[in-house]
């Protein structure tokens, strides 16, 4: 899944990272690569977070990435240089140039019918999958600019945009206005519950998507929305503690309960993710899992400088993208 940079709660790290490793890396580059010397951007891992590979090379050095995709058959990486693609085979790594989209991409996500890109003009392309081509999309939206897209099981497509969310139950010709109050970027489901995160923390809707209410808000925007096994999780911004805090609900979104007791306390949180029975978190000290429900967390990969680990997972495989701190 797409890592998006969220334009809220955007604060320095206060505490200096840690700088070395003390899990097992290794460098993975394909046969016959161009070696760049890039490192520390990209990672991955194939045995649930022992070891990580880090798949930079090929990459131009100094890159610094704002968003990430890890899709079925690629991965998508971007910077204000340009975008760069390269294959999904595990533990390799031969990054090209994309050279389809030329203009800097804001998000890719995922779809049914393939990946979906949205670029910095706020136009939308869907790419033509096996034939490595990008087509124009949901011309007729013109509101303001889009930053997520989701297809729901019943078929509706969402657009989380700066303006709100928008629904299409025609493929993307018309569009209705179904929420105003504030931006919008995740939406995920479940059991036919929806969820986003916004503004005014994580919203929730029940009656496919035509109408919103909030049901987890602690003072500050709601970072990121997830599905897991049985129900959500989400990270929210905590005003009177001022951090960003973990929650699952296993209710379809009604109640929520900490997860995040056994974690240094951080302003800059970036993620969480269930694999198998075990969470992952992104947080500013490195990667963290934990395989009791978040009573407690190990920590697997310390971080390097001041720099927020980004997580993905997709095909069996976690990966793990380093971004400047912030939001």
């Amino acid at each position: 899944m797409f890592l998006v940079l969220s334009l809220a709660a955007c604060q320095q790290i206060e505490e200096k990272a840690l700088a070395s490793f003390t899990a097992t890396t290794t460098a993975a580059t394909s046969p016959g690569a161009t070696k760049t010397g890039a490192a520390n951007i990209v990672f991955q891992s194939t045995d649930d977070g022992k070891t990580w590979a880090d798949i930079s090379d090929g990459l131009p050095i100094g890159t610094k990435p704002f968003l990430f995709f890890a899709g079925k058959d690629e991965l998508i990486l971007g910077d204000d240089k340009g975008n760069y693609t390269t294959k999904t085979a595990p533990m390799t790594a031969n990054w090209e140039k994309e050279l389809a989209m030329d203009q800097q991409l804001l998000s890719v996500w995922s779809s049914p019918s393939g990946a979906i890109a949205i670029n910095n003009s706020g136009q939308f392309f869907q790419q033509q999958q096996d034939m490595g081509i990008w087509m124009p999309v949901f011309t007729d939206f013109k509101s303001s600019l889009g930053r997520s897209v989701f297809t729901a099981k019943d078929g509706s497509i969402f657009i989380g945009a700066d303006n709100g969310i928008f629904k299409s139950a025609d493929q993307g010709k018309t569009w209705k206005h179904v929420m105003q109050d504030g931006w919008a970027f995740s939406l995920v489901e479940s059991n036919g519950v929806l969820l986003c995160n916004n503004v005014g923390g994580i919203l929730r809707s029940t009656d496919g998507g035509e109408t919103w209410a909030v049901v987890l808000y602690e003072g500050g925007v709601g970072i990121d929305v997830e599905v897991i096994n049985g129900g959500f999780a989400a990270i929210t911004y905590n005003t009177e503690t001022e951090t960003r805090r973990l929650r699952t609900s296993t209710d379809g979104g009604k109640t929520w309960h900490a997860i995040d007791a056994g974690l240094p306390p951080s302003k800059l949180i970036s993620s969480i993710k269930q694999v198998g029975d075990s969470f992952y978190c992104g947080h500013p000290k490195g990667i963290y899992r934990s395989d009791d429900q978040g009573k407690s967390w190990q920590l697997l990969l310390p971080t390097i400088g001041e720099k927020v680990f980004n997580l993905s997972f997709s095909g069996g495989v976690l990966y793990a993208v380093l971004r400047d701190g912030g939001c």
